[in-house]
């Protein structure tokens, strides 16, 4: 009898205690290679693959469990990447659980070569990436991602905005600049650095669940502290603070046991700690004199280059160097960091804060652009006010804020870097662990219209520049005036409307020269047709009475 059925389902109770991801990944390559589209197994015939269902009927007579059954209930979550440790399979009876993890462990199936279980800690980090083949290739999973974690975590959490009893005005990271706090006494912030309720797992979770494809956090920010245990400068987290640990190593394991994309901000130009860095004039000369006299140079090329190799070479693929703050940044200067990328590891992603062209441009801080940009964006943004932590700043955007910036930059071409900034006791602020579930609840159900999904072919739907054009922004720019009923993600053959205000009765479509063969709603699991109405060029689809979500009512029109 054929007991393959039973080493996957083995195999799949190794992954859920485990949580080793080697599980999750042979099982789901097995399935797909093996198993067809009905819940049946593939075999050879002859030397020739046939797509004949091999029967599990005395193996059913012989056990309580229906292994047919409990194949496509396998195959069902394996096959279409939407597998959460939390959902169960019922189709199999206790009685048959031990059986089935014994199997696995023994390998009674011939075909089936299991991974070698590890402990967590001991998670592989994976190979470096190699070269893409072109510039497409290299953007692909940036693309397809849409939704990243920043953090923002160093010494500035132990002050937390205040410092010797003052609040300190502007974002908490910057509390030394602000402060103008002299090196010798920030310095002392070490000291007192104990995160001791750092849990890698628990944050790179907790990422998982909002829907984020990847995470980026402070390797060193501009106060020059490194958040890892680097050899090129003691001011470390392992090497200063009562803590000993170097944290960055523990995301990247726990960011390839999750299988989330994992990378690193970088200040490569401020660092307020050595004397060749710049913005420090507080306790140093000014920029300017730094770079006459060699000292910036000095700088770069004994701290922040051999740090970047550091990051490069000690925590497995890297999918993005996140730079920032382009201070004399020359672009001889800012090639000695590209060339460093490019050798180390070729297919990690640069920003375009690094003072040289990057693969992609960073938008500025919060900054959403008002129309479609026709190239690879990003917004870095925060949940409050603040990127490191604040005790005092609880100005929280609300998840239903949250998603519609969300689906704004996807609609316009971009990707959303959402912050936290976690406490000097190594936690994430409990509201920006609700408010992001509540985005990663939302996307459970309507991740296909932001993941891979490409900008609005409208634009209408945006808003328009005031009719006034001499009605200027502080900034002098002619004023926006955006509209947030409704916003347009796109996949071939498909249109995916955001409905953040519910229309009644019907949505009108503007006009376009694609047929809308198809209408539904992307939260009916039944795909129910609604009916479409054609009136020229435009289209009208009659909607239920009340919204099925109260965020964002995801309305699909498939198109041809």
């Amino acid at each position: 009898m054929d007991l393959r059925s039973w080493a996957l389902y083995g195999f799949d109770m190794l992954y859920r205690a485990t949580g080793d991801k080697r599980f999750y990944d042979f099982i789901k390559r097995y399935i797909d290679k093996h198993v067809d589209e009905n819940g049946n197994f593939r075999v050879v015939v002859d030397g020739r693959k046939r797509e004949r269902p091999t029967s599990f009927g005395n193996l059913d007579n012989m056990m309580t469990g229906n292994t047919l059954v409990m194949l496509d209930a396998l195959r069902q979550l394996y096959s279409k990447g939407e597998y959460h440790m939390r959902t169960t399979l019922t189709c199999i009876s206790k009685r048959n659980l031990l059986l089935s993890i014994m199997t696995a462990c023994l390998c009674v199936a011939a075909s089936c070569s299991p991974p070698t279980p590890k402990s967590k800690a001991a998670t592989a980090l994976g190979p470096i990436l190699p070269k893409p083949a072109s510039q497409d290739e290299k953007m692909q999973w940036f693309r397809e991602a849409k939704f990243g974690l920043f953090i923002h975590w160093g010494l500035y959490a132990v002050p937390a905005g205040t410092w010797k009893g003052q609040p300190i005005a502007g974002i908490g990271e910057w509390i030394m600049n602000r402060a103008k706090i002299p090196v010798t006494e920030y310095e002392q912030l070490a000291g007192q650095f104990n995160p001791v309720k750092f849990n890698a797992e628990e944050w790179v979770q907790m990422a998982e669940d909002a829907g984020m494809k990847y995470i980026v956090i402070t390797s060193k920010h501009h106060d020059g502290f490194a958040m890892y245990g680097s050899k090129a400068s003691k001011y470390n987290i392992v090497d200063a603070t009562p803590f000993k640990r170097d944290p960055l190593k523990e995301l990247a394991a726990a960011c390839a046991r999750h299988n989330i994309r994992f990378g690193f901000y970088y200040s490569q130009a401020q660092d307020w700690h050595e004397p060749g860095g710049a913005g420090n004039t507080w306790d140093f000369p000014p920029d300017a004199e730094k770079d006459k006299s060699g000292a910036y140079d000095q700088y770069l090329r004994e701290k922040a280059e051999p740090q970047v190799k550091e990051l490069l070479t000690g925590y497995g693929p890297v999918c993005l160097i996140w730079f920032d703050t382009p201070r004399m940044m020359t672009l001889e200067r800012g090639q000695r960091f590209i060339d460093i990328v490019h050798t180390l590891q070729p297919a990690c992603l640069i920003d375009g804060r690094l003072g040289s062209a990057g693969d992609y441009r960073s938008m500025g801080d919060n900054r959403i652009p008002n129309e479609v940009i026709p190239e690879d964006w990003e917004v870095p943004a925060t949940l409050n006010d603040t990127w490191g932590y604040k005790s005092y700043d609880n100005h929280w955007k609300t998840p239903e804020d949250l998603t519609f910036k969300l689906v704004d930059i996807v609609s316009k071409g971009g990707n959303y870097l959402l912050n936290v900034g976690p406490t000097a006791a190594g936690v994430i602020p409990q509201p920006s662990q609700d408010n992001l579930r509540a985005v990663g609840r939302w996307l459970k159900v309507n991740g296909a219209a932001i993941y891979g999904t490409g900008p609005t072919p409208f634009g209408e739907e945006l808003g328009a520049h005031d009719p006034d054009p001499t009605r200027k922004d502080s900034k002098g720019n002619r004023i926006f005036v955006a509209k947030k009923d409704w916003r347009c993600t796109t996949k071939s053959g498909k249109l995916y409307i955001h409905l953040f205000t519910w229309p009644s009765g019907s949505f009108e479509l503007p006009a376009t020269e694609q047929m809308v063969v198809k209408a539904y709603l992307l939260a009916d699991p039944q795909k129910k047709a609604l009916t479409v109405t054609q009136n020229g060029q435009r289209w009208s689809i009659a909607l239920p009475e009340t919204a099925p979500d109260k965020m964002d009512s995801v309305l699909v029109l498939e198109t041809k």
